[in-house]
């Protein structure tokens, strides 16, 4: 059985809830990445995409030394290393997530996006994810 600690990417972007949008979009262009975790000490306390930048702040022209933390997502679905690449899929679909970040106990030990379902699983578990997140919100 694959499991997402196979998988997952170790290499994390973290920053503390400090951080500003800038800092965080700037992070994200030296990283060729579109997430950014915030890290509380070793708690995750959030999750900033690209995405979130553009549609919570930009979009509504607030000020990129703002608070990263103000258009984050708190509160941050977390699976145990040791979860099936099928759990996890299903799992994503069912909330709609491209990312997930992956912990060993309570601590983060790494990330598992929908493109590492892609390329790093087999037996359709991208598929599985992208039909869930793809669905319309209600």
């Amino acid at each position: 059985m694959t499991t997402l600690r196979d998988i997952m990417t170790t290499d994390l972007t973290t920053t503390d809830p400090r951080a500003t949008l800038k800092e965080v979009a700037t992070l994200m262009r030296e990283q060729d990445i579109g997430n950014v975790l915030i890290m509380d000490g070793d708690t995750l306390s959030g999750i900033i995409t690209d995405r979130d930048i553009v549609i919570r702040a930009v979009a509504y022209g607030h000020d990129l030394g703002s608070a990263a933390t103000d258009y984050a997502t708190g509160s941050v679905f977390t699976m145990d290393a040791g979860t099936s690449v099928q759990d996890a899929a299903k799992a994503m679909a069912d909330r709609q997530l491209r990312r997930l970040p992956v912990t060993d106990g309570a601590k983060v030990v790494g990330i598992v996006s929908l493109a590492d379902l892609a390329t790093r699983a087999s037996g359709g578990a991208d598929e599985q994810a992208l039909q869930g997140i793809s669905q319309p919100t209600v």
